[in-house]
């Protein structure tokens, strides 16, 4: 398959090119951590940033969460949400 922008370099405001539905859990980060997470069932995400800190964010289905958080808590979340990387 060609890819006309192979030469170019990813960053955060490029399209992701992997992506994957997100465990939530306690205790283990996400591997790899993603670019953003979008939510594909409403809900709560609580998320933990690389300081260690959790916040817990009202959402919606189709909603696109900007962060790249290092870990999504099981404890408080209700949503599904995926990740982009």
């Amino acid at each position: 398959m060609t890819d006309n922008f192979a030469g170019f370099a990813a960053s955060l405001i490029s399209p992701g090119e992997a992506h994957y539905v997100v465990s939530p859990s306690d205790t283990t980060d996400l591997d790899p951590r993603p670019r953003a997470l979008k939510c594909i069932a409403s809900g709560t995400v609580v998320v933990r940033d690389r300081t260690g800190t959790d916040v817990t964010y009202p959402i919606e289905a189709g909603e696109v969460l900007e962060f790249r958080a290092t870990r999504v808590l099981a404890t408080g979340t209700t949503a599904v949400v995926v990740a982009w990387e």
